[in-house]
């Protein structure tokens, strides 16, 4: 059986929206697993979701027997969940909603935007989201539950990796672990003051009804949504994703009230309220970010010039000058390593460092060998409006091109093997522990392989 999955409030919400624009027929319960139902458009809007993650859009012809075998695995380990009483938190689950807010806020550029596609505002999804990401990290709950004693010996790995075919064996491109330590300097004090002067004196213009504060938003706002929406969203008093100091400074403010300029993470703000209900509050707001000069950029230079003498002499290793001196928020997450976004691995390959700030990085690769420090380069990320920073590029490892063998690729293979016994575990769980429900599936799901074997076990009790 294919791995259970959570299935996430991401695709709810989307397939919610792919559901709605092909006008489905009316929706019928399509199965009932303990208390919790299973209608026909959950099935259809994980179709959809499925259908997009493959890359030529054909679905395979038992899809539905999948997701609704997945479905009724992911209910009953919920159930058990609940049960057993396993820790899932409030917090816990408002931090994954937040999380998915934000994401489709990216997607879409701003609340409004997000609003328009969706028909959902912030509020009504996170009422939407709350339910089906709470089952989710019950089932993870689970999940973990049932596998954690599951354990793969040396043995075994190699027990599968002989049990496959020679000429399937995976190929491999040549793979790299690279990681950086990046300092982007702060703006000086002069910097900082000449910001806020200018909000200032656009605050007076507002004031004084000689400028329009939309327009100055388009015109001279650094935040990348202004030019389409002018600068203006809608807050909740308990959104954790905006800056707590920009929220704050918002919430102080009175009908028609402009702020002074406000400090945040992303530099200098002017907030006008426009509009206040319960909790929420509309404003428009004008971001400034205060200039790096260059000889900001000098010092950070000659900084990492000094570090990368002190990592060559193993005076300190990377991850140690990663911790003390990069002032990327995801270091302390990443260690500085670059990740893999298809696998969240450290191993890329050249063709993977797509983005306009990693153009350099593979300019680099030639002239690094493994273990491998840069000199200092100056660079722009990839953020809208370009921050400049100094980073440090460091070469861990090359792999050559080769065909999977245990001496490369251990780890993956012992992965892989695991994955397996873990999968046989959850089945066999599911087995001894799905008959202990009630579980009623419609007649046309009835065939699908796993649900007819479970059914049977159901009649035997």
């Amino acid at each position: 059986m294919n791995k259970i999955f959570a299935l996430s409030a991401g695709t709810l919400l989307l397939c919610q929206v792919a559901v709605a624009q092909k006008k489905m027929v009316a929706d019928k319960i399509a199965a009932i697993v303990g208390d919790k139902i299973v209608l026909r458009s959950d099935i259809e809007g994980e179709m959809v979701n499925m259908q997009r993650s493959i890359p030529d859009g054909n679905l395979p012809p038992d899809a539905a027997c999948l997701i609704m075998e997945q479905i009724i695995s992911q209910k009953v380990m919920v159930m058990q969940a609940e049960r057993d009483s396993l820790p899932v938190s409030d917090a816990d689950v408002d931090g994954q909603i937040e999380n998915r807010i934000r994401y489709f806020q990216d997607m879409y550029g701003s609340p409004e935007k997000m609003k328009e596609v969706t028909g959902y505002s912030i509020y009504q999804l996170k009422e939407r989201f709350r339910q089906p990401i709470k089952e989710g990290l019950l089932a993870k709950a689970m999940q973990d539950k049932i596998t954690s004693s599951v354990k793969v010996t040396p043995s075994e790995v190699k027990r599968y990796f002989d049990a496959i075919p020679k000429d399937s064996l995976q190929f491999y491109e040549s793979e790299l672990e690279i990681g950086q330590i990046v300092i982007q300097p702060k703006a000086t004090k002069e910097m900082d003051q000449y910001a806020i002067d200018r909000l200032l004196e656009f605050k007076k213009q507002v004031q004084d009804k000689t400028s329009d504060f939309g327009r100055l938003a388009i015109l001279y706002s650094e935040d990348p949504g202004a030019k389409e929406n002018k600068g203006v969203y809608i807050l909740n008093r308990n959104d954790k994703h905006w800056d707590p100091d920009f929220l704050s400074a918002s919430f102080r403010l009175k009908e028609n009230e402009i702020s002074s300029p406000v400090k945040s993470q992303f530099g200098y703000h002017l907030i006008q309220c426009i509009k206040r209900q319960g909790d929420n509050i509309t404003v428009q707001h004008i971001l400034l970010r205060p200039n790096v000069t260059r000889s900001d950029l000098a010092e950070a230079t000659k900084l990492l010039d000094s570090v990368r003498t002190v990592i060559l002499n193993g005076k300190m290793t990377f991850s140690e000058a990663v911790t003390k001196y990069s002032t990327l928020p995801t270091s302390k997450f990443d260690g500085g390593m670059l990740q893999n976004k298809m696998n969240g691995t450290t191993y890329i390959t050249i063709d993977q460092l797509d983005q306009p700030s990693e153009r350099d990085i593979v300019l680099l690769l030639d002239t690094l060998k493994t273990g491998g420090i840069s000199k200092p380069i100056t660079y722009v990320d990839d953020d809208p409006n370009g921050r400049n920073g100094v980073r440090l590029v460091y070469l861990k490892t090359r792999t050559q091109p080769h065909r999977e063998n245990m001496n490369d690729d251990y780890s993956r293979i012992q992965q892989r093997t695991l994955q397996l016994k873990q999968q046989d575990a959850r089945d066999k769980w599911l087995r001894e522990k799905i008959p202990t429900y009630y579980i009623h599936v419609d007649d046309e799901f009835r065939q699908c392989n796993h649900i007819n074997q479970w059914m049977g076990g159901i009649a035997k009790q």
